[in-house]
């Protein structure tokens, strides 16, 4: 799995003009999944997210999770993430999961995340979302799990 993890302090995700999911500060992560990802890894994803340490602390340091602050998840699906546009102009999408295999496992990475006791929103599996957010610091970090 592939994510891109932004801190924000506000994020939302509409669908036909109707906001579907909106978080006031915490993250707000694109999720990509490959051909090979698992529930397992799904739950990995889900679990670092909650404990990264990417927000500040008293001293400005970051030292605090998103569960550390209270903060919410916006969560969306985003098989564009493993787009290869190293040959060409136009990005190739062979590396990236066919629906019928990805929703499920950004599905597991919404359930964990509430289970863990995140309030959680969520874009809509395949629509054309528009994804509204103020990132924060800036500060977005790269992950890929096996």
């Amino acid at each position: 799995m592939r994510a891109v993890i932004q801190r924000v302090s506000r994020a939302s995700v509409a669908v036909d003009g109707e906001t579907i999911g909106a978080i006031e500060g915490g993250l707000c992560v694109l999720v990509g999944v490959t051909h090979d990802d698992t529930e397992a890894i799904a739950v990995k994803l889900a679990e670092k997210l909650a404990k990264m340490r990417i927000f500040e602390d008293d001293e400005g340091k970051m030292n605090r999770s998103v569960a550390d602050i209270g903060g919410g998840v916006l969560v969306i699906s985003q098989f564009t993430l493993y787009g290869d546009a190293r040959k060409g102009n136009r990005p190739g999408f062979t590396d990236a999961a066919r629906p019928e295999q990805a929703a499920p496992l950004v599905d597991a990475v919404v359930e964990r995340l509430r289970e863990l006791g995140l309030p959680v929103g969520t874009g809509r599996f395949g629509a054309d979302m528009k994804v509204n957010l103020l990132n924060d610091g800036p500060v977005t970090i790269v992950l890929d799990l096996p």
